[in-house]
Parts: C-alpha cells; sequence; structure tokens
C-alpha cells in the first residue's frame, strides 16, 4: 500500500487540489439535499440517514471516495447558519476568507505549545493579540514593568490577549487569574443574567458558591451589587455581561465598574457576544465602560463570522499571566528562553494548540475596522427590522425591543406549551431554526440574527412560517 499524500510540504498543495475539488461538490450536494437550513424529519430520521450513508465507519479496506460520501451526508444533515432561517444560537456562518484561512492552518498543521513547533504562528498570535487589546483598553494603557530582575523588559506592560476556544474557556481563565492574583482564593459574584460557564468555572476551580446579584430587568442591578459587595467580606470577583445569551441585553457596564472601584473590587466583563460591537463606530458606545475591566472575555465566533473556534480573554494588567508559567524541559528549557527562544506554555492552560489565530489575522486584515463594523451594523440593523415585523403583527407579542441582534417574540396568547410546540414543528420540518428564552418566566422565540446576507424578505418569510405553523398547531388551520 502507498503513502497516502500529506497536506503540507512541497507537494501537499498538488495532494490537497482535487481532494478540495471533491469536498466542495460534496458540499453543494449535500445543501441541495438537505434544502433549508436544517435536515427534515427531527433527530431519529437524520441519524437513520447518516447511518446509512455513512456505513461502517471503519472497514478492513478503506474506501477511496469516503471523503466525498461523508462530507454530503456530513453536510444533508448539518444545521446551515448561513440560511436566513437558521437563527437558533450564537452561530455564525463563517466568512469565506476566514474558512479558507482555516484551511492552510489545518494543512500547515503548526501547534502553539513551542516555538520551533509554530515560529511564524507564534509571531502572528502576538500582533493579533496587541491589538484586540487595544481595541478593548484603548492606544495608551499600560502599566508599570515589573520589580527589576535580571530578565525584565524595560518600560509599561501594555494589556495582552490570549486565545483560546471561546467564551466557556475565557470565563474559566479569568476566574483563574483572579484566583490567583488574590493569593489563591476569590468569591465569584455575579448577576442572575450570567451565563451559565461562570458558575461553572467556579465549581471547577474549587471557588466557594457564587454570590448571585437580582437582574430584574434582564441586566446586573447596581444598586443590589453595591449592597452585596458591602456585605460580603474577603476577595470578591463581579463579573458583568456584555451581550446575555436570551436577549442580547448589556449590563450598565460604567455603573458596575463605578461600584467595583469604590469596593476595591476586581471586575471582569464576559462580552463574548457583545464584544464585537467594538469594531462599529455605531455601536461600540453600548460597550462604554469595559475598559475598566480587568480582564474581558471576547468570541469572535459570533459576532466575528470566523469558524470555531475564535475566543480570546483580554487581560488589562499581562502581570496577571505570571500564574499561567510552567516549565517543560521539551517545550521551554530555561537556557532556550534565555537564548531568545519565545516562551508559549504561559499562553494557555493548553498544550497542544491550533492556529486559530490565522484565520483572525487574515479577517481583520482583509476587512479591516471599518469592513467588520459594517458587518455589525447590518446584524444589528436586520434585528431592528424584525423586531417591527413582529411589533406591527397583531398575532405577536413582542419581548423589547432588541439591543444588539436578538430579538425575543411570541404568538400572541399561546401557552407556553404551544410555543415549544411551534419551535419543535419547525425544527422537525427542517424549515426554521429559532431559539428559546424565558427572560420573564414565560417561554419566548429568539431569533439570533448573524447573517449579514439576510434581507427583509427573509425576515418576512421567518415569520410568516411561525405565523403558520401556530396555526397548524395551536389552532389546527392548515397553513397558507
Amino acid at each position: 500500500m502507498s503513502t497516502p499524500p500529506l497536506a503540507s510540504g512541497p507537494e501537499g498543495p498538488r495532494a490537497l487540489r482535487p481532494l478540495l475539488d471533491a469536498v466542495l461538490e460534496a458540499l453543494e450536494a449535500g445543501a441541495r439535499a438537505r434544502g433549508g437550513p436544517l435536515p427534515a424529519g427531527g433527530p431519529d430520521a437524520v441519524a437513520a440517514r447518516l447511518r446509512e450513508a455513512a456505513g461502517e465507519i471503519l472497514p478492513d479496506l478503506g474506501h477511496p471516495h469516503a471523503v466525498r460520501t461523508l462530507v454530503r451526508a456530513f453536510a444533508e444533515g448539518a444545521a446551515d447558519p448561513a440560511d436566513p432561517l437558521c437563527a437558533a444560537h450564537l452561530h455564525c456562518p463563517p466568512l469565506a476568507v476566514a474558512t479558507a484561512a482555516d484551511l492552510a492552518a489545518s494543512a500547515l498543521n503548526p501547534s502553539l505549545d513551542s516555538w520551533d513547533q509554530a515560529p511564524a504562528a507564534s509571531e502572528l498570535e502576538a500582533m493579533v493579540a496587541a491589538a484586540l487589546a487595544r481595541e478593548i483598553y484603548g492606544p495608551g494603557a499600560a502599566h508599570p514593568p515589573a520589580p527589576p530582575a535580571p530578565t525584565a523588559a524595560p518600560g509599561p506592560l501594555a494589556p495582552d490577549c490570549l486565545v483560546t476556544t471561546g467564551g466557556t474557556e475565557a470565563n474559566q481563565l479569568a476566574l483563574l487569574l483572579a484566583r490567583e492574583a488574590h493569593g489563591g482564593t476569590v468569591r465569584l459574584v455575579v448577576g442572575a443574567n450570567a451565563h451559565h460557564s461562570l458558575p461553572r468555572a467556579a465549581w471547577l476551580l474549587g471557588l466557594p458558591q457564587p454570590a448571585v446579584v437580582p437582574a430584574p430587568r434582564g441586566t446586573l442591578d447596581p444598586a443590589a451589587l453595591d449592597e452585596t459587595l458591602t456585605r460580603l467580606t474577603g476577595p470578591l470577583l463581579v463579573a458583568a455581561t456584555a451581550g446575555t445569551t436570551d436577549a442580547g441585553l448589556i449590563d450598565p457596564l460604567p455603573a458596575i465598574a463605578a461600584r467595583c472601584a469604590a469596593h476595591g473590587t476586581r471586575l471582569h466583563i464576559d462580552a463574548a457576544y457583545g464584544g464585537g460591537l467594538l469594531f462599529s463606530d455605531r455601536h461600540r458606545t453600548l460597550l462604554t465602560g469595559l475598559d475598566a475591566a480587568d480582564t474581558v472575555t471576547l468570541d469572535l465566533h459570533k459576532l466575528g463570522w470566523q469558524p470555531v473556534a475564535a475566543g480570546l480573554l483580554a487581560v488589562r494588567d499581562p502581570r496577571d499571566l505570571t500564574a499561567l508559567r510552567q516549565r517543560a524541559d521539551y517545550l521551554n528549557a530555561a537556557d532556550d528562553t534565555e537564548a531568545g527562544l519565545p516562551d508559549l506554555l504561559g499562553r494557555s492552560l493548553r498544550t497542544t494548540r491550533r492556529p486559530d489565530v490565522l484565520k483572525l489575522a487574515v479577517t481583520l486584515k482583509t476587512l479591516g475596522r471599518r469592513g467588520l463594523g459594517a458587518l455589525v451594523d447590518r446584524v444589528c440593523a436586520h434585528a431592528r427590522q424584525f423586531a417591527a415585523l413582529v411589533r406591527e403583527h397583531p398575532g405577536f407579542d413582542l419581548y423589547a425591543p432588541p439591543v444588539i441582534s436578538t430579538v425575543l417574540f411570541r404568538p400572541a396568547g399561546a401557552t407556553d406549551a404551544a410555543v415549544a410546540a411551534v419551535r419543535r414543528a419547525l425544527l422537525t420540518d427542517g424549515r426554521a431554526v429559532l431559539g428559546r428564552a424565558r427572560p420573564d418566566g414565560r417561554l419566548w422565540l429568539k431569533a439570533t440574527l448573524l447573517n449579514p446576507a439576510t434581507d427583509p424578505d427573509d425576515l418576512a418569510a421567518l415569520l410568516h412560517l411561525v405565523a403558520a405553523r401556530r396555526a397548524t398547531l395551536v389552532e389546527g388551520h392548515t397553513p397558507r
């Protein structure tokens, strides 16, 4: 048996070209067979079709056309975030340029745990990290250097970013850095609207049970936060949210930052969703106060249109990152570091780490701040347009005007059970993908609009589908 071709090396591009043609053809065929934003039939039907198409996964003899067969089946059974009617989650359609860059990252396969595995990737990561940290903290943000040491770099220390797998890992890192900054213990203080990954991170790190502050209107209440900080003792970390996953709401960041400063409390802001607003001149003011945070979570596979994964944790004071330092002689031997080889182990909790930074760098360079900002403005405008359609339709209730690109709505007069049934029916039909949320105890349908190519007809079609399905399930009428 001959050796299968490799993706990198002098012959790598030649070996990849016909495979890419096969993959692209299979993607097209799978999308045609799917015929909508989601495969029809529900979990059992989708699983049966996939199993029939895939056959035996580990046969004795390999199949020369497996890539075509499996990619087609994979695409046929996929949820397509590029379909305007796929609007349930913070699941963006990735940009073609970012996806193409991700192919290069996979082909070259650098691993960012030592410089000799990723020479250019490590430098590119440092450049992107610095650029995004400046977006959050401003070009003049810096801290005094660490106490003098033989290897200390002169001059102020600029804010930094770590590349993560997403918001969950970034939030966990933020808690870890806070714990170590406070000598090994800290108590998390979160709003009732906080992402589930924050209390989960506290549990994983063995921290005390988080203190939960009321969020009566979906955002953290600063007065209640002040009372909580006055009552509690010991080291504390307040975590605010810029873009909740249920309604896309943003906590009052300046008021929260002021309370934290008054109490000498460390502040983390989870901007996994809302962080992309930084690129928009029109919308970045919604993030006023973000630069007061000690750490900030970003997630550019949401409002950044990146293939998963593309998370970051920004750190105001890079001295906090000393808590992550590790020594492994085969990766960052002391004499190699002293000789000038960059030490990468302190850049992550992970060891092997793919170069997710390449797609970020290509996107930032290709679109620039204005290009990304235009995409942000577009999806926010789509949310306002869809909210207007809901508001004007007598058969629907609108929860509230959208803040970012999430719209909550429900059929007027429907029970929660009916709302859930409408959503599941649309999923089973494969016609539309909507999420669900309970911001006020009632069940609402959630449209998360992240596709900049969506047009007004798509928005009208989405609302029509929901109305038609409601007529079928709730009123027993046949949809027109």
